[in-house]
């Protein structure tokens, strides 16, 4: 999750349906703030995308699609990337279960395979996965990801060559607002390098602070008054490059004495209106 970014997925919002007035009238019951100031909305990602092309990020678009919600725009949640190729997600959020589908068909187009999937029982979002390192990944379980769905993750990542074996670990999530709320582990946790995280320390779990703490990583905390403007969520580009929220000035500040370059976008529309951060917005395909 920290190498350097290479090849990236996005979906604009316009392909979301920002545009669209059924869909966007849609933005209460999929729990926006407000309804969506689609031109905002488009130049903030836009401002995102030329980050990531100045990074030196490949950026691929999600194609428009009937099925497609507001939700798509957030490309992070729907497949995780894995060397062998793509595990669809089967989302918590059941507007989402559509994306994907539409994430194994454009990707497939790209030559990259689908390399398993989460059906239910199981329930999974991609928001609630983070890669402590390339042979442990830890899974938050919550309202969006469930028990059947952690334990589905594990026999897809184990491999016949045990040096290969990836160890699925799960998190539990708090209550937070209760289950129409947007509450991933990834909310409450970046990776910047290997070996440092942001965190929302008040709101993970005591075990699983205790976890990083004994694997050695250096947790920063966020300024807790920019909690609410998704101050934990950051973007890994590699060799300590990250993007983040111009909104949370001290956050950022934190993360600047603590060695790294943070490039920043506006994300009032975009991110916080939808409560999407940089990493929500998108799906990297390829690290190094």
């Amino acid at each position: 999750m920290t190498g350097e970014l290479l090849r990236v997925m996005v979906c604009p919002p316009g392909n979301a349906g920002w545009d669209n007035p059924q869909k966007a009238a849609a933005w209460r019951e999929l729990g926006f703030r407000h309804a969506p100031d689609f031109a905002a909305a488009q130049r903030q990602h836009e401002i995102l995308c030329r980050l990531l092309s100045e990074s030196g990020a490949e950026i691929v678009s999600l194609p428009a699609a009937e099925s497609l919600t507001l939700d798509a725009v957030y490309a992070h949640d729907a497949s995780l990337a894995t060397d062998y190729g793509l595990v669809l997600m089967n989302p918590g959020k059941k507007n989402r279960v559509a994306e994907a589908q539409a994430h194994a068909s454009f990707c497939g187009r790209l030559g990259i395979p689908v390399f398993g999937e989460i059906g239910l029982p199981g329930t999974s979002e991609s928001g609630d996965i983070v890669w402590l390192d390339p042979r442990t990944l830890l899974i938050g379980d919550g309202y969006r990801t469930n028990k059947a769905g952690i334990e589905q993750m594990r026999p897809l990542l184990s491999s016949k060559d045990s040096r290969k074996n990836v160890e699925v670990m799960s998190a539990p999530l708090p209550y937070g607002s209760g289950p129409a709320a947007c509450l991933h582990l990834m909310s409450l946790m970046s990776m910047l390098d290997e070996r440092t995280i942001l965190v929302d320390l008040p709101w993970l779990a005591v075990e699983t602070v205790e976890l990083l703490k004994g694997r050695g990583f250096r947790l920063i905390g966020i300024e807790y008054s920019e909690r609410e403007t998704l101050a934990c969520n950051v973007l890994a580009l590699g060799k300590k490059r990250l993007i983040a929220l111009e909104e949370n000035v001290r956050t950022n500040q934190l993360m600047r004495d603590a060695g790294f370059d943070v490039r920043t976008f506006p994300g009032s529309e975009i991110c916080i209106n939808g409560a999407g951060g940089p990493t929500c917005l998108t799906r990297p395909l390829l690290r190094r």
